[in-house]
């Protein structure tokens, strides 16, 4: 009777892109539509992404940015964080951005509106979202670049333990490409996705908002970002959480001992 409760628990958080054993970033389809599959420098929009066998489409944008740290643009490739769009898109271009141009680049489903960051250039964002969200869709453009991720409350602290990293090799194909107003020709977009749960965040209403950084080495993740909320628990799958993590702390506390 145990081992079937939480076989279908973990089955169950697994399908939320919620990994019960550890914390790492999961994968997903992309469903898109666009005009230009040629030279993709057009709009692209999101439709909906499918984790698992389950097709989601209850986004949510991002409403807010707080720049903590973005290397100044000086002209060239200087500067790190900026908003860039499709040659042929819609969309904000901003070389030295403000909040509100990072603001306008993530918040919304136009996949060809991102974030471009110089190879060299170093970034700490916090990001706010207009609707709960447990799930986070990234996509990165040239699947050649780092990103680090943390969570952080409701008063700006960071909770959830250590970060999460997005390697480069870890990138899967979102199934298309892009041609910004920064590149001379289309690269192939990469996708993953990260759940509060990989985060180490068990309480989503303590969740406030998302940290991203990038630093030096990280070879200028060029980004896109989308809140996904795939479902609030039902009672029962609350009270096995707990169960679970009573059962852990017990572990752990035997081990101790």
């Amino acid at each position: 009777m145990k081992t079937t409760f939480f076989t279908t628990l973990i089955s169950t958080l697994a399908l939320t892109g919620i990994c019960a054993t550890s914390a790492q970033a999961f994968t997903f389809t992309t469903n898109y539509t666009t005009s230009d599959t040629t030279q993709w420098k057009s709009d692209i929009w999101l439709n909906s992404v499918k984790i698992e066998n389950k097709t989601y489409s209850n986004f949510s944008l991002v409403k807010g940015v707080n720049i903590v740290q973005n290397d100044t643009w000086t002209g060239g490739n200087t500067g790190a964080a900026s908003s860039d769009r499709g040659d042929n898109a819609s969309g904000v271009k901003a070389e030295n951005p403000t909040a509100s141009n990072l603001a306008a680049s993530l918040g919304n489903l136009n996949l060809s509106n991102i974030i471009d960051t110089e190879d060299s250039g170093k970034f700490t964002l916090d990001l706010f979202f207009g609707k709960p969200v447990d799930n986070f869709l990234f996509f990165e453009r040239g699947k050649n670049s780092q990103l680090r991720v943390q969570a952080f409350d409701k008063s700006g602290a960071l909770i959830g333990g250590d970060s999460i990293k997005l390697y480069s090799s870890e990138w899967q194909g979102a199934g298309y490409s892009l041609d910004t107003t920064e590149i001379d020709e289309a690269q192939i977009v990469g996708s993953l996705g990260v759940s509060l749960f990989d985060l180490g965040v068990t309480d989503a209403k303590s969740f406030g908002g998302l940290r991203l950084i990038s630093k030096s080495s990280y070879v200028g993740p060029d980004f896109k970002v989308v809140g996904l909320n795939v479902a609030v628990p039902e009672p029962t799958t609350v009270l096995g959480l707990g169960l679970v993590g009573a059962a852990l702390a017990m572990s752990r506390r035997k081990k101790a001992q």
